[in-house]
């Protein structure tokens, strides 16, 4: 008897352990499973949220911006009325053209390669070669105003250079890590092996631009007084001037493939090729425009510049027409080979 109920309690107790243990099993399944499948939704939200990402619409948000945004806003999309020759104050008046700083920086800033501000912060200081030394935002902005502009400088510390950068702040929030080299710059195109044919230009122009630039590339001036234009001039007394990026065939090349004939195109969905836009580039800056005086001091270190700047001096014996004009390709070589430089405009 003795023996059986010894048996009888070690049964009991391994009973118990192995009801303790179903029961603990049975708890931790319960609670894993919505846990990981929370898990994978959130996963799945942050995915999806990610993918759905757009840069803000400014103007949609106008009203709920906060003050200095707002500010920044208007000296952006009416600089002509607020910080050029339409300005009220004369001391106000840094801008030398109508032009607005959203006439090249479309969709207010935002558009994804038109140069967009959207992330810019995050990319400053950076080097630049113009001035062959590290750069603040404000000197990039400073850069614009001197020269697609064809202004002077805003102070640093004035009002509107910390209204501009806190709309260029607000532009950026909350963007997500893999989309910030979506709004860097503008895309590379592939460089044609050949001079620019002003003739194939003008034909490109004639299709493509004419409608909103008008035959004589002056553009059309917004009908309320000071508000600028609503299709800016692309030479001409009141375009950028000779030292603006813009000036290079290059780099007017990238911007034109990756965003014009205007609301037609994206650089996602381009619609000239490479080669149309880099011959309409070349004849929309066969054309005179505003001088910028003391470009020869840009660059110090003469082996940076750009092979499409169109003014010297150069460290090397090809020609000014062929700076301007191209073909472009030997210029990169002759640059890879005697510096060692990669030059991709």
């Amino acid at each position: 008897m003795n023996e059986l109920r010894v048996l009888a309690k070690q049964l009991f107790k391994l009973f118990v352990i192995v009801f303790v243990l179903i029961g603990l099993v049975f708890i931790w399944l319960l609670t894993y499973k919505p846990n990981s499948k929370k898990e994978i939704l959130d996963k799945t939200e942050i995915i999806v949220s990610i993918e759905n990402w757009k840069a803000k619409d400014a103007i949609l948000e106008l009203t709920n911006m906060p003050r200095r945004v707002k500010s920044g806003y208007y000296l952006i999309s009416e600089t002509s009325a607020y910080m050029g020759p339409y300005a009220v104050r004369p001391e106000d008046r840094y801008s030398g053209n109508n032009l607005a700083c959203s006439n090249c920086h479309l969709q207010k800033g935002a558009q994804a390669g038109s140069g967009s501000w959207v992330g810019i912060l995050e990319r400053f200081p950076q080097f630049g070669g113009r001035a062959n030394k590290m750069g603040t935002i404000e000197d990039r902005i400073n850069g614009c105003m001197e020269r697609s502009m064809n202004g002077k400088i805003l102070p640093v510390d004035s009002e509107q250079m910390k209204s501009i950068i806190a709309y260029m702040e607000w532009l950026g929030e909350d963007i997500p890590e893999s989309k910030k080299a979506e709004f860097k710059g503008y895309p590379k195109i592939k460089i044609p092996d050949e001079k620019v044919d002003l003739v194939k230009g003008k034909q490109v122009y004639s299709k493509e631009c004419v409608v909103c630039h008008g035959e004589n590339g002056a553009g059309v001036l917004n009908t309320e007084v000071g508000k600028g234009y609503t299709y800016p001039p692309l030479w001409g007394p009141d375009s950028f001037n000779d030292g603006a990026g813009m000036n290079r065939v290059i780099t007017a090349a990238e911007f034109i493939k990756s965003n014009m004939p205007y609301l037609q195109a994206t650089w996602d969905n381009p619609k000239l090729t490479d080669e149309e836009a880099y011959h309409v580039a070349g004849y929309i800056n066969s054309f005179s425009r505003p001088h910028k005086f003391n470009t020869e001091n840009d660059y110090p270190d003469k082996k940076l510049k750009p092979v499409s700047t169109p003014y010297g001096p150069w460290v090397d014996d090809f020609s000014p027409e062929q700076h301007k004009y191209g073909p472009f390709p030997p210029i990169i070589e002759f640059y890879k080979k005697k510096y060692g430089i990669t030059k991709t405009k």
